[in-house]
């Protein structure tokens, strides 16, 4: 009897869970990604074996911010010997929420949302899943990432885009801070928002990820999410209706690989912030754990 009731929990168990654990996507038909049993899964970063990559800009006057924004300020204070013999320096910042290298909370296009200080910290660190985009953003500055741009990584990789950090590679940060490269206009105030021209996600790719995927956040090497000519930031929208917080104005990824980087996004902790400016490094996979994973052709 014992043995009997044991072997009727198993059974249950095993339907309950493979489900979950291997069932077909509704919208692809592909099987959902399994945990990965690879030697780099649930271990531990080790800072000393492997390269870190900085995907932050510099915050001076220079950093580039929307047109209809002020520029970052850096007011100097004291700087000098004091009277005790020491020295002394301290300044104050001036800044909006949104420019340079900074992450948008969903609070900024959702009433509900989560500000910046109510993200879980886990959704702001993780594997990177790179979408290299450079070539089409090279010939189309309006360009938007398509679905058919998720899906190639996914068909490279052979799996899905699921409890990752999205980061996309437009290639526009080796613009940086070129205004007119970037932006596509280097004119300030509310009529040079017209001017703007830079790829982004196209609204129909958020949707996508969001009802049909996981992820923990996105991010993306030029102004927006949603591409310069956007006037209704549909984009924004859907992300942020599914709490996904965006990273904007990331710094040159050339150095990652489309995948098994790892991903840290610290934002300061604005209370009740819309957003702030942010702190984002990856950690590059050292060459023995990656010797058997697949490789970009």
């Amino acid at each position: 009897m014992l043995n009997s009731l044991r072997s009727m929990v198993c059974i249950i168990a095993t339907l309950v869970l493979l489900p979950l654990c291997c069932g077909a996507d509704p919208d692809t038909g592909i099987a959902r990604s399994e945990p990965r049993n690879d030697k780099t899964a649930n271990q531990p970063v080790n800072v000393t074996r492997q390269q870190v990559v900085d995907l932050s800009h510099t915050f001076d006057k220079q950093t580039i911010y929307w047109p209809t924004e002020n520029g970052f300020r850096l007011i100097p204070e004291k700087a000098g010997i004091t009277e005790k013999g020491y020295y002394y320096s301290s300044n104050r910042f001036m800044a909006a929420e949104h420019g340079g290298t900074h992450l948008d909370a969903p609070v900024h296009f959702n009433e509900k949302g989560k500000s910046v200080d109510r993200l879980p910290l886990q959704q702001l660190m993780g594997e990177a899943a790179v979408i290299d985009v450079t070539a089409a953003c090279r010939q189309d500055p309006d360009y938007q990432i398509s679905v058919a741009d998720l899906r190639a990584w996914e068909e490279k990789t052979g799996r899905q885009l699921v409890d990752v950090i999205v980061l996309l590679n437009t290639g526009y940060a080796k613009y940086w801070p070129d205004r007119k490269k970037y932006l596509g206009t280097d004119q300030l105030g509310p009529e040079a928002v017209a001017e703007l021209h830079f790829p982004g996600l196209d609204p129909e790719a958020a949707r996508w990820l969001t009802e049909h995927r996981a992820i923990k956040a996105i991010g993306l090497d030029t102004a927006s999410i949603d591409y310069g000519q956007s006037t209704r930031f549909q984009s924004h929208v859907t992300l942020f209706k599914h709490q996904i917080p965006a990273f904007e104005n990331v710094a040159d990824m050339s150095r990652l690989p489309i995948s098994g980087s790892t991903v840290i996004a610290l934002p300061m902790k604005i209370g009740g912030g819309s957003g702030g400016p942010l702190r984002i490094v990856a950690w590059l996979p050292s060459e023995d754990a990656t010797s058997g994973s697949r490789k970009e052709p």
